[in-house]
């Protein structure tokens, strides 16, 4: 299957959503909707290098499906990265951006029959917002769905109070951040002893992994060593 074009995009809006982390909403003025599927990627051409292999970068898109032809991504400022730095110090509301997607197989199942777990550290947490959002929306079935979430501090929580919320309205649905670097009344340390915790009885699960390398090979690893199958685990992987 070719890839999808190259399209002209528009930064609508950036906003600060924790120290050093920002949402960004891009605009698609060509299409009346921008179509995806929740846990899809597009990738960026940033204006940062000769050769355009070193001019793109790929951000999971932090939105979910909604009609429209805006989308959000939420990234993280590494000032050893050019493209970080681009983005926060010189991109601004209003400028234009080359935009290729949506791509991607890090999908949910047709059917949610299964328990599942999303497990991602810090802006990691984009797809399953946006798959989060569309079972709500969308009234989908399901059976018992933990976010585990790891984080430094209580300052570097990304949509917190909105995952609070949503712990509230959707049924069978776990928000469960974890602390490394600050004590407070929730879950501290990392997140792979959540999960070993809550997976520890080998209910049927699917088991979905967003975040740096480092994490996704150490939970795959303690996955396997519980007795699942590697058919269960998914992950979308940074850097």
């Amino acid at each position: 299957m070719n890839p999808p074009p190259w399209r002209r995009g528009e930064i609508v809006r950036i906003k600060e959503e924790a120290p050093h982390t920002r949402r960004f909403w891009i605009k698609i003025p060509e299409l009346e909707s921008f179509q995806f599927q929740p846990g899809q990627h597009i990738t960026l051409e940033l204006p940062i290098d000769e050769k355009q292999s070193k001019r793109i970068r790929s951000y999971s898109i932090a939105s979910w499906p909604n009609n429209s032809n805006i989308f959000e991504l939420i990234i993280v400022h590494n000032q050893d990265i050019v493209a970080s730095e681009y983005l926060f110090k010189t991109i601004q509301e209003g400028d234009e951006i080359r935009v290729r997607g949506p791509q991607g197989r890090f999908l949910l199942p047709h059917v949610l029959d299964k328990d599942i777990f999303f497990i991602c550290t810090g802006t990691g947490i984009a797809p399953f917002r946006s798959m989060l959002h569309h079972i709500v929306e969308n009234n989908l079935a399901h059976k018992n769905i933990y976010l585990i979430f790891g984080t430094r501090t209580t300052k570097d929580l990304l949509f917190h109070d909105e995952f609070l919320k949503l712990a509230e309205t959707l049924p069978q649905f776990h928000y469960m951040p974890v602390l490394s670097r600050e004590e407070w009344a929730g879950e501290t340390g990392y997140v792979h002893e959540i999960y070993k915790r809550m997976a520890s009885t080998k209910k049927p699960a699917y088991f979905y992994l967003c975040g740096w390398k480092q994490m996704i090979e150490e939970a795959k690893q303690h996955i396997l060593e519980i007795g699942y199958d590697q058919k269960d685990i998914h992950h979308e992987m940074y850097g």
